[in-house]
């Protein structure tokens, strides 16, 4: 079932610093900062939902997560999601999906060809 997803036009200012932290578990701390820095610079792009997915690797979230169950009732009510971060990890082959996972999925359930609006560096 597809619906209208309303996205924010950039990503709010609480989502940088929930990127730092996840990065900082997969980078070193100085790295993982200078990644957020040039996120913050980046311009929004476009992918499908089911792209950002493959080139993740990781698995979807199901609707029992109330994480992604929260964003759910959000698209529903009409509500604006914030945009992914995502960082391409050249060494691994995949996109690290710095702060948005559970609107990822979310949306996903919604609609896998969705255009979700992202950061990329």
């Amino acid at each position: 079932m597809s619906r209208n997803i309303h996205w924010l036009k950039a990503p709010e200012e609480h989502d940088y610093p929930a990127a730092l932290s996840y990065l900082s578990l997969v980078y070193p701390e100085a790295d993982a900062g200078v990644l957020v820095d040039r996120l913050r610079r980046a311009r929004v792009s476009g992918f499908k939902a089911k792209d950002i997915f493959r080139a993740s690797g990781l698995s979807l979230l199901g609707v029992s997560n109330e994480h992604v169950e929260k964003d759910r009732k959000k698209i529903r009510d009409g509500k604006k999601l914030s945009p992914l971060l995502l960082v391409r990890d050249k060494a691994h082959g995949r996109v690290v999906i710095a702060d948005g996972y559970h609107r990822l999925c979310a949306v996903y359930s919604f609609d896998e060809d969705a255009e979700i609006p992202c950061k990329i560096v």
